[in-house]
């Protein structure tokens, strides 16, 4: 899912220096609105691990892995939690100030043992309608440093890419609205990118070959926007991702509006319910040397002198309403 790659570490421990917080004190800065919200769905989504120690015991764990957070237009409450005798803690952290991490040591598990710390939460989605006036919205002249992230290039979208930057020019050539600008990069990615079912690339080849996965189609949407200095961003939901682009009202405050640029056509709108599981596209997370587009799970530890290995298995699923 989502270009996912377990990464199990046995080697060496990881754990920066953080401090664990409980469920709800772990939240991102969320203050711009994104156009105006509408109906409302709960859905049920559960989120964990599970280790099993084979061949010998094993001990020193270390798991991290992604949980919904509270956005504009999502509210996540904490309703179960599964937490056997083998775990040692249990806490959460925000990854570059947006993707909540739940955390969780065991410090020794048993052969015949299982260690378990599963969560089920209680999502809150609203709709998004777009807003009835866009000729006041403009392109931002000036953004906090923490948005600049929203305008350069990402792990898979290279938004200063020269031909990118070229198309981007010949879109919006001619355009006076900002609104209008966003919505013909829009409209030309649905009519000259083919949305297809294949492995993911990147945006200057989903350009080149017009066509991509979803994440590809998504990205070059996000690209285009950013090379036309138009900050814009990923939104990851279960099995798919959509796009959000971020404009200034008559008073100067920004917005996010939501788009899907690949499947039904909704610009500026979000007429859906998804679980938002993330949002960005360009994290640096602690013990990786890379940026990463999406914060997938990950399971370190320390190898025992004897012992065996450990056997994960992570936990992503959505229940239902």
């Amino acid at each position: 899912m989502l270009r996912s790659t377990i990464a199990l570490l046995f080697l060496y421990v990881l754990c920066p220096q953080v401090a664990w917080a409980q469920f709800e004190n772990v939240q991102p800065d969320e203050a711009k609105s994104a156009t105006v919200l509408g109906t409302s769905k709960t859905t049920k989504y559960q989120v964990g691990v599970k280790i099993a120690a084979v061949g010998g015991p094993c001990g020193g764990l270390t798991a991290t892995i992604p949980v919904p957070a509270d956005w504009p237009e999502q509210s996540v409450r904490l309703a179960d939690e599964q937490i056997s005798p083998e775990i040692g803690n249990v806490g959460y952290r925000l990854v570059e100030g947006t993707v909540k991490e739940m955390m969780i040591t065991v410090p020794r598990i048993n052969p015949g043992q299982t260690a378990v710390a599963v969560i089920t939460v209680e999502v809150e989605r609203r709709s998004a309608a777009p807003p009835e006036d866009t000729s006041g919205l403009t392109i931002p002249k000036r953004l906090p440093l923490a948005m600049r992230r929203y305008l350069g290039s990402s792990p898979y979208i290279e938004s200063r890419h020269g031909e990118i930057r070229r198309q981007a020019n010949e879109i919006i050539e001619d355009i006076d609205s900002d609104w209008e600008k966003v919505e013909a990069i829009y409209d030309w990615v649905r009519e000259n990118i083919t949305f297809t079912s294949m492995k993911p690339t990147n945006a200057v080849t989903a350009l080149r070959e017009k066509k991509g996965d979803f994440e590809d189609v998504t990205g070059v949407f996000i690209a285009l926007c950013r090379a036309a200095d138009i900050p814009a961003r990923t939104v990851w939901i279960p099995s798919s991702s959509y796009a959000e682009f971020y404009l200034e009202d008559a008073e100067g405050e920004g917005h996010w509006y939501p788009c899907r640029v690949a499947g039904d056509r909704a610009f500026g709108e979000m007429p859906d319910h998804p679980v938002i599981l993330q949002k960005g596209d360009n994290f640096r997370v602690p013990g990786r040397k890379d940026p990463v587009r999406f914060v997938n799970e990950k399971l370190s530890g320390k190898a025992i002198r004897g012992g065996g290995k450990p056997k994960v298995e992570f936990v992503r699923e959505v229940l239902g309403g």
